[in-house]
């Protein structure tokens, strides 16, 4: 893990989106196209609002969610519709945007379909990753469900995850996916996240999500 620290969480934005667009725009100097993958969450929002403007062939750039809430993006709930109203504006309006919920009931019945989409789009170029003081990242939580399924070294590209405390189920990109990013980036905020990582890194990821991530990962923390 690389920690880099910042004097705020402003400066830590506007950094962040500069290391960002200049990762995506070195990916399309030799390839045809770039994924980038974002959370949702408020801690990524000032980055957000930051790269949107960021001067690079945005028509070449797709973007999908590190997990989602299995809700409608009419719903308050929705990370894309976060993605779309902070990230997808200004020049990143060009970005295609691939979003999981697909309006069925529940992940499970359309998990297939949207893994099929996904994988035209993978390994993904660049990957922006949030943490909770749980020490989750993504959809990666303590005593999710279907946890060590996640974390398996053979694990799908996607999968359903519930858990104690979520109002709704959830997808999520598992663990080998994120690993396998070209960059990986974990966006900390608060001396009490601060805290959480550094105890996840002595945790093993059972009972620390983040840790499955953190070899190949730098971690952006602001107070």
């Amino acid at each position: 893990m690389k920690l880099v620290e910042y004097a705020d969480a402003e400066m830590m934005a506007i950094d962040l989106a500069n290391v960002l667009a200049g990762e995506l725009a070195g990916v399309l100097m030799h390839e045809d196209r770039a994924t980038l993958v974002v959370p949702g969450g408020t801690s990524p929002g000032p980055v957000f609002d930051a790269l949107c403007a960021a001067d690079l062939d945005w028509a070449r750039v797709d973007v999908m969610l590190s997990d989602e809430r299995w809700v409608p993006e009419e719903d308050a709930r929705s990370n894309a519709a976060l993605i779309r109203e902070r990230l997808l504006t200004g020049r990143a309006r060009m970005a295609r945007f691939y979003p999981f919920f697909t309006g069925s009931p529940e992940p499970e019945s359309d998990l297939a379909e949207v893994e099929a989409m996904i994988q035209l789009y993978l390994p993904v170029s660049v990957a922006l990753l949030g943490m909770g003081a749980d020490m989750h990242t993504a959809s990666l939580f303590p005593r999710g469900d279907n946890l060590r399924l996640a974390l398996d070294e053979a694990a799908p590209d996607l999968v359903p995850m519930r858990a104690p405390g979520l109002d709704v189920a959830r997808v999520t990109l598992s663990a080998r996916v994120l690993r396998a990013s070209l960059a990986l980036h974990i966006v900390v905020t608060g001396a009490e996240k601060r805290a959480a990582l550094e105890r996840a890194a002595k945790l093993p990821p059972e009972e620390a999500p983040v840790a499955a991530l953190l070899d190949g990962a730098v971690v952006h923390w602001a107070p």
